[in-house]
């Protein structure tokens, strides 16, 4: 998939704040757990429950974000398809890790078992 700077820097700037209420409705809704996506996201970026929550209330964009994370060696074993496009092909480095974190918690969402998720 060829890298699009434009789309790269649209999805940069999009507040973590912003989209983990969506991610949080999207979970329960399917009858998970706020706990299990913070197990997600513990797993997926290295940080603590305090330091996720901090980044959530503060206006901390994804690039930001992930510039702070220590993200999950094993994360390159994500793979499958979001919005049409699959994940492990995607090469601009920030589109792939916010596509990875959207693929984590539609797995959730899914009702995959979370020894299976965090893989």
């Amino acid at each position: 998939m060829q890298s699009n700077s434009k789309n790269s820097t649209k999805i940069g700037d999009l507040l973590v704040g912003s989209i983990y209420p969506l991610y949080v409705n999207k979970v329960v809704r399917k009858g998970r757990s706020e706990e299990e996506l913070l197990e997600v996201f513990r797993w997926f970026t290295g940080l603590n429950n305090q330091e996720i929550q901090k980044f959530c209330a503060t206006p901390t964009t994804f690039e930001s974000f992930f510039n702070q994370c220590s993200i999950n060696p094993r994360a390159s074993f994500i793979t499958g398809v979001i919005c049409g496009i699959r994940v492990e092909t995607i090469e601009d480095e920030l589109t792939q890790k916010v596509r990875y974190l959207d693929k984590l918690v539609d797995e959730l969402a899914k009702g995959k078992p979370l020894d299976s998720i965090l893989r």
